[in-house]
Protein backbone atom coordinates (compact mmCIF):
# COMPACT_ATOMS: atom_id res chain seq x y z
CA UNK A 1 0.00 0.00 0.00
CA UNK A 2 1.46 3.61 -0.48
CA UNK A 3 3.01 5.57 2.00
CA UNK A 4 0.60 7.44 4.19
CA UNK A 5 1.81 10.91 2.71
CA UNK A 6 0.49 9.88 -0.71
CA UNK A 7 -2.58 9.26 0.27
CA UNK A 8 -3.38 12.67 2.12
CA UNK A 9 -1.86 13.80 -1.24
CA UNK A 10 -5.11 12.11 -2.90
CA UNK A 11 -7.67 13.81 -0.36
CA UNK A 12 -7.40 16.34 -2.97
CA UNK A 13 -7.96 14.64 -6.00
CA UNK A 14 -11.39 12.74 -4.78
CA UNK A 15 -13.92 12.20 -6.99
CA UNK A 16 -16.80 14.25 -5.85
CA UNK A 17 -19.26 15.11 -9.16
CA UNK A 18 -19.16 12.78 -11.76
CA UNK A 19 -21.49 15.02 -13.96
CA UNK A 20 -20.25 15.01 -17.58
CA UNK A 21 -22.64 17.68 -19.62
CA UNK A 22 -22.12 15.64 -22.75
CA UNK A 23 -23.59 12.85 -21.67
CA UNK A 24 -27.74 12.38 -21.30
CA UNK A 25 -30.08 11.59 -18.97
CA UNK A 26 -27.62 12.77 -15.52
CA UNK A 27 -28.56 11.54 -12.29
CA UNK A 28 -27.35 12.28 -9.10
CA UNK A 29 -27.75 9.77 -6.20
CA UNK A 30 -25.66 9.34 -2.74
CA UNK A 31 -22.65 7.45 -4.23
CA UNK A 32 -22.77 6.81 -7.63
CA UNK A 33 -23.70 9.37 -10.35
CA UNK A 34 -25.60 7.94 -13.36
CA UNK A 35 -26.61 8.34 -16.76
CA UNK A 36 -29.50 7.01 -19.50
CA UNK A 37 -28.11 5.59 -22.78
CA UNK A 38 -29.73 4.61 -25.35
CA UNK A 39 -30.49 0.87 -26.30
CA UNK A 40 -31.73 0.20 -22.41
CA UNK A 41 -28.15 0.71 -21.41
CA UNK A 42 -27.09 2.93 -18.30
CA UNK A 43 -23.67 4.51 -17.57
CA UNK A 44 -23.16 4.14 -13.61
CA UNK A 45 -19.92 5.80 -11.68
CA UNK A 46 -18.91 5.37 -8.60
CA UNK A 47 -17.69 8.41 -6.34
CA UNK A 48 -15.68 8.92 -3.46
CA UNK A 49 -18.40 10.55 -1.90
CA UNK A 50 -18.95 8.72 1.46
CA UNK A 51 -22.47 8.41 3.01
CA UNK A 52 -24.26 7.01 6.17
CA UNK A 53 -27.18 7.89 8.32
CA UNK A 54 -28.64 9.44 4.91
CA UNK A 55 -26.02 12.03 4.50
CA UNK A 56 -23.42 12.94 2.74
CA UNK A 57 -20.69 13.27 5.24
CA UNK A 58 -17.07 13.61 3.11
CA UNK A 59 -14.73 12.09 0.70
CA UNK A 60 -13.03 8.84 0.72
CA UNK A 61 -9.56 8.33 -1.22
CA UNK A 62 -9.78 5.48 -4.07
CA UNK A 63 -13.60 4.67 -2.72
CA UNK A 64 -15.50 4.68 -6.09
CA UNK A 65 -12.70 2.25 -7.31
CA UNK A 66 -12.28 -0.07 -4.72
CA UNK A 67 -16.47 -0.16 -4.57
CA UNK A 68 -16.56 -0.87 -9.06
CA UNK A 69 -13.92 -3.28 -8.34
CA UNK A 70 -14.85 -5.47 -5.65
CA UNK A 71 -18.55 -5.14 -7.46
CA UNK A 72 -16.94 -7.00 -10.37
CA UNK A 73 -15.62 -9.35 -8.46
CA UNK A 74 -18.84 -10.65 -6.42
CA UNK A 75 -20.92 -10.17 -9.90
CA UNK A 76 -18.32 -12.23 -11.81
CA UNK A 77 -18.22 -14.56 -8.70
CA UNK A 78 -22.12 -15.02 -8.33
CA UNK A 79 -23.63 -15.02 -12.41
CA UNK A 80 -24.14 -18.65 -11.67
CA UNK A 81 -25.98 -17.71 -9.40
CA UNK A 82 -28.43 -14.74 -10.30
CA UNK A 83 -27.76 -12.60 -13.88
CA UNK A 84 -26.40 -9.29 -12.86
CA UNK A 85 -27.20 -5.55 -15.27
CA UNK A 86 -23.03 -5.70 -15.83
CA UNK A 87 -22.54 -5.23 -20.10
CA UNK A 88 -18.71 -3.85 -19.46
CA UNK A 89 -16.30 -1.79 -17.39
CA UNK A 90 -15.05 1.14 -19.10
CA UNK A 91 -12.93 2.17 -16.51
CA UNK A 92 -11.68 1.30 -12.63
CA UNK A 93 -14.68 3.90 -11.66
CA UNK A 94 -17.17 2.67 -14.25
CA UNK A 95 -19.11 0.15 -15.50
CA UNK A 96 -21.95 -0.08 -18.44
CA UNK A 97 -25.11 -1.97 -17.39
CA UNK A 98 -28.33 -2.90 -18.49
CA UNK A 99 -30.78 0.17 -17.59
CA UNK A 100 -33.62 -2.35 -15.73
CA UNK A 101 -37.10 -1.33 -14.33
CA UNK A 102 -35.78 -1.46 -10.28
CA UNK A 103 -38.17 -3.11 -7.91
CA UNK A 104 -39.00 -0.95 -5.27
CA UNK A 105 -37.85 -2.69 -2.22
CA UNK A 106 -34.14 -3.54 -1.10
CA UNK A 107 -33.75 -7.35 -0.06
CA UNK A 108 -31.22 -7.23 3.21
CA UNK A 109 -29.93 -10.71 4.38
CA UNK A 110 -28.66 -10.44 8.11
CA UNK A 111 -27.05 -13.12 9.92
CA UNK A 112 -25.90 -11.67 12.83
CA UNK A 113 -27.72 -9.42 15.60
CA UNK A 114 -25.75 -6.29 14.72
CA UNK A 115 -25.90 -2.33 12.99
CA UNK A 116 -25.89 0.97 14.06
CA UNK A 117 -28.46 2.68 12.01
CA UNK A 118 -32.38 3.13 13.03
CA UNK A 119 -33.50 -0.21 10.47
CA UNK A 120 -30.16 -2.41 11.69
CA UNK A 121 -31.42 -5.48 14.13
CA UNK A 122 -29.00 -4.19 17.47
CA UNK A 123 -30.67 -1.10 17.46
CA UNK A 124 -34.18 -2.24 17.35
CA UNK A 125 -33.30 -4.79 19.51
CA UNK A 126 -31.94 -2.84 22.47
CA UNK A 127 -34.80 -0.40 22.51
CA UNK A 128 -37.25 -4.05 23.62
CA UNK A 129 -38.70 -4.95 20.58
CA UNK A 130 -38.83 -8.54 19.80
CA UNK A 131 -40.35 -9.41 16.48
CA UNK A 132 -38.03 -7.61 13.60
CA UNK A 133 -39.20 -7.62 9.96
CA UNK A 134 -41.55 -10.09 11.38
CA UNK A 135 -38.67 -12.36 12.86
CA UNK A 136 -39.38 -13.53 16.38
CA UNK A 137 -36.15 -13.01 18.57
CA UNK A 138 -35.93 -14.30 22.24
CA UNK A 139 -34.43 -12.06 25.18
CA UNK A 140 -31.19 -12.29 26.79
CA UNK A 141 -29.49 -12.23 22.95
CA UNK A 142 -26.31 -9.65 22.86
CA UNK A 143 -24.96 -7.37 20.37
CA UNK A 144 -23.10 -9.09 17.47
CA UNK A 145 -24.14 -12.55 18.06
CA UNK A 146 -24.86 -15.28 15.43
CA UNK A 147 -28.65 -16.07 14.68
CA UNK A 148 -29.29 -19.54 14.13
CA UNK A 149 -30.08 -18.80 10.40
CA UNK A 150 -29.90 -16.16 8.30
CA UNK A 151 -33.26 -14.07 7.51
CA UNK A 152 -34.32 -11.53 5.21
CA UNK A 153 -35.06 -8.00 6.56
CA UNK A 154 -36.74 -6.24 3.46
CA UNK A 155 -36.95 -2.42 3.39
CA UNK A 156 -38.66 0.28 0.88
CA UNK A 157 -36.47 1.78 -1.51
CA UNK A 158 -36.53 6.05 -0.47
CA UNK A 159 -37.53 8.50 -2.32
CA UNK A 160 -34.77 10.92 -3.48
CA UNK A 161 -33.54 12.38 -0.27
CA UNK A 162 -36.09 10.01 1.98
CA UNK A 163 -35.21 7.25 4.37
CA UNK A 164 -35.46 3.10 4.22
CA UNK A 165 -38.21 1.89 5.91
CA UNK A 166 -39.08 -1.51 7.06
CA UNK A 167 -41.23 -3.62 5.45
CA UNK A 168 -42.67 -6.87 6.28
CA UNK A 169 -43.65 -9.81 3.47
CA UNK A 170 -48.04 -9.48 3.88
CA UNK A 171 -47.08 -6.13 3.76
CA UNK A 172 -45.23 -6.49 0.34
CA UNK A 173 -47.47 -8.69 -1.03
CA UNK A 174 -50.65 -6.79 0.21
CA UNK A 175 -49.67 -3.64 -1.14
CA UNK A 176 -48.56 -5.32 -4.32
CA UNK A 177 -44.64 -3.85 -4.48
CA UNK A 178 -43.85 -6.95 -6.32
CA UNK A 179 -45.92 -10.23 -7.31
CA UNK A 180 -45.90 -13.32 -4.85
CA UNK A 181 -44.52 -14.91 -7.80
CA UNK A 182 -41.82 -12.22 -8.01
CA UNK A 183 -41.19 -11.87 -4.04
CA UNK A 184 -40.44 -15.55 -3.70
CA UNK A 185 -37.81 -15.84 -6.57
CA UNK A 186 -36.08 -12.52 -4.64
CA UNK A 187 -36.02 -14.55 -1.42
CA UNK A 188 -34.42 -17.34 -2.75
CA UNK A 189 -31.88 -15.32 -4.69
CA UNK A 190 -30.90 -13.25 -2.02
CA UNK A 191 -30.72 -16.18 0.04
CA UNK A 192 -28.28 -17.90 -2.33
CA UNK A 193 -26.13 -14.92 -2.87
CA UNK A 194 -25.60 -14.57 0.62
CA UNK A 195 -24.52 -17.98 0.82
CA UNK A 196 -22.20 -17.82 -1.65
CA UNK A 197 -20.89 -14.54 -0.42
CA UNK A 198 -20.11 -16.41 2.83
CA UNK A 199 -18.71 -19.48 1.58
CA UNK A 200 -16.25 -17.24 -0.38
CA UNK A 201 -15.50 -14.94 2.41
CA UNK A 202 -14.86 -17.54 4.62
CA UNK A 203 -12.37 -18.77 1.96
CA UNK A 204 -10.65 -16.05 2.46
CA UNK A 205 -10.86 -15.72 6.45
CA UNK A 206 -13.82 -13.44 6.11
CA UNK A 207 -17.21 -13.28 7.69
CA UNK A 208 -19.95 -11.72 5.61
CA UNK A 209 -22.33 -10.45 8.11
CA UNK A 210 -25.10 -8.88 6.30
CA UNK A 211 -25.32 -7.31 3.43
CA UNK A 212 -28.11 -5.19 1.13
CA UNK A 213 -29.81 -6.60 -2.97
CA UNK A 214 -31.29 -4.70 -5.25
CA UNK A 215 -33.02 -5.99 -8.37
CA UNK A 216 -34.43 -5.21 -11.69
CA UNK A 217 -36.51 -6.28 -14.43
CA UNK A 218 -34.90 -6.68 -18.04
CA UNK A 219 -36.45 -6.15 -21.45
CA UNK A 220 -37.89 -9.72 -21.00
CA UNK A 221 -39.03 -9.18 -17.49
CA UNK A 222 -36.18 -11.56 -15.66
CA UNK A 223 -35.17 -10.79 -12.50
CA UNK A 224 -31.71 -9.38 -12.40
CA UNK A 225 -29.42 -8.28 -9.54
CA UNK A 226 -28.04 -4.65 -9.92
CA UNK A 227 -26.30 -1.94 -8.12
CA UNK A 228 -23.53 -3.54 -6.34
CA UNK A 229 -22.98 -6.66 -4.60
CA UNK A 230 -21.11 -7.72 -1.34
CA UNK A 231 -19.17 -4.63 -1.08
CA UNK A 232 -17.74 -2.78 1.98
CA UNK A 233 -20.49 0.19 2.06
CA UNK A 234 -23.19 -2.46 1.43
CA UNK A 235 -22.29 -5.62 3.33
CA UNK A 236 -20.71 -5.91 6.42
CA UNK A 237 -17.24 -7.65 6.70
CA UNK A 238 -15.64 -9.27 10.14
CA UNK A 239 -12.20 -10.96 10.43
CA UNK A 240 -13.18 -14.82 11.58
CA UNK A 241 -10.04 -15.26 13.55
CA UNK A 242 -10.97 -12.64 16.20
CA UNK A 243 -14.55 -12.21 16.19
CA UNK A 244 -15.18 -15.02 19.17
CA UNK A 245 -12.63 -13.61 21.25
CA UNK A 246 -14.19 -10.30 20.33
CA UNK A 247 -18.05 -11.21 20.92
CA UNK A 248 -16.64 -12.88 24.60
CA UNK A 249 -14.84 -9.89 25.84
CA UNK A 250 -18.06 -7.68 24.48
CA UNK A 251 -16.02 -5.56 21.82
CA UNK A 252 -16.90 -4.94 18.58
CA UNK A 253 -15.51 -6.91 15.87
CA UNK A 254 -12.37 -6.54 13.59
CA UNK A 255 -14.14 -5.19 10.80
CA UNK A 256 -13.28 -3.87 6.84
CA UNK A 257 -16.77 -2.22 6.06
CA UNK A 258 -18.83 0.68 6.68
CA UNK A 259 -19.62 0.07 10.15
CA UNK A 260 -16.29 1.58 11.06
CA UNK A 261 -16.96 5.38 10.18
CA UNK A 262 -20.76 4.63 11.36
CA UNK A 263 -19.34 3.84 15.12
CA UNK A 264 -17.26 6.73 14.65
CA UNK A 265 -19.77 8.82 14.16
CA UNK A 266 -21.90 7.50 16.67
CA UNK A 267 -19.15 7.99 19.12
CA UNK A 268 -19.19 11.51 18.27
CA UNK A 269 -22.54 12.82 18.08
CA UNK A 270 -26.85 11.43 17.47
CA UNK A 271 -26.78 11.58 13.67
CA UNK A 272 -30.22 11.38 13.25
CA UNK A 273 -30.70 14.38 15.51
CA UNK A 274 -27.03 16.50 15.54
CA UNK A 275 -24.70 17.98 12.95
CA UNK A 276 -21.91 15.49 11.86
CA UNK A 277 -18.85 16.76 12.76
CA UNK A 278 -16.05 17.38 10.39
CA UNK A 279 -14.28 13.96 9.89
CA UNK A 280 -10.65 14.23 10.39
CA UNK A 281 -8.45 13.39 7.47
CA UNK A 282 -6.86 10.18 9.34
CA UNK A 283 -9.75 9.03 10.23
CA UNK A 284 -10.98 9.08 6.53
CA UNK A 285 -7.62 7.32 5.42
CA UNK A 286 -7.82 4.72 7.87
CA UNK A 287 -11.45 3.87 6.53
CA UNK A 288 -10.39 3.99 3.25
CA UNK A 289 -7.31 1.43 4.10
CA UNK A 290 -9.80 -1.06 5.47
CA UNK A 291 -11.74 -0.69 2.38
CA UNK A 292 -8.68 -1.61 -0.05
CA UNK A 293 -7.57 -4.25 2.89
CA UNK A 294 -11.07 -5.55 1.71
CA UNK A 295 -10.43 -5.72 -1.74
CA UNK A 296 -7.06 -7.38 -1.45
CA UNK A 297 -8.22 -9.96 0.88
CA UNK A 298 -11.59 -10.54 -0.97
CA UNK A 299 -9.47 -11.37 -4.48
CA UNK A 300 -5.78 -11.83 -3.73
CA UNK A 301 -4.92 -8.87 -5.88
CA UNK A 302 -3.23 -5.75 -5.12
CA UNK A 303 -5.17 -3.15 -5.55
CA UNK A 304 -3.60 -0.49 -8.17
CA UNK A 305 -3.38 3.18 -6.60
CA UNK A 306 -4.09 6.16 -8.90
CA UNK A 307 -0.97 8.54 -9.41
CA UNK A 308 -2.06 11.19 -7.76
CA UNK A 309 -1.03 13.46 -9.68
CA UNK A 310 -3.65 12.82 -12.46
CA UNK A 311 -6.85 14.23 -12.11
CA UNK A 312 -9.74 11.09 -11.35
CA UNK A 313 -12.18 13.49 -13.18
CA UNK A 314 -10.43 14.07 -16.02
CA UNK A 315 -9.35 10.13 -16.30
CA UNK A 316 -12.78 9.02 -16.09
CA UNK A 317 -13.40 12.05 -19.18
CA UNK A 318 -11.36 10.52 -21.08
CA UNK A 319 -11.95 6.71 -20.88
CA UNK A 320 -16.14 7.71 -21.51
CA UNK A 321 -14.77 10.29 -24.38
CA UNK A 322 -12.57 6.87 -25.98
CA UNK A 323 -15.33 4.77 -25.02
CA UNK A 324 -18.62 6.45 -26.10
CA UNK A 325 -17.44 8.89 -29.21
CA UNK A 326 -20.85 8.98 -30.29
CA UNK A 327 -21.48 11.29 -27.30
CA UNK A 328 -18.08 13.40 -27.40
Amino acid sequence: MSRPANDFKLMGNCLIDAEYSELPGYQRNKVRDSYQLSDRRRLLISTDRQSAFDRILAAVPYKGQVLTQTARYWFDETAGVCPNHVISYLDSNVVMVKDLDMLPIELVVRSYLTGSTNTSLWPMYDRGERVLYGHEFPDGMKKNQKLARPIITPTTKPVHGGHDTPIIESEILETQLVTAEQWHELAERSLALFARGQELAAEKGLILVDTKYEFGLDEDGMIVVADEIHTPDSSRFWIADTYQDRFDVGEEPDSLDKEFLRLWIVSQCDPYQDPIPDIPAETLIEFSNKYVALFERLTGLEFEKPDPTVSVRARIHDALAKELPEYF
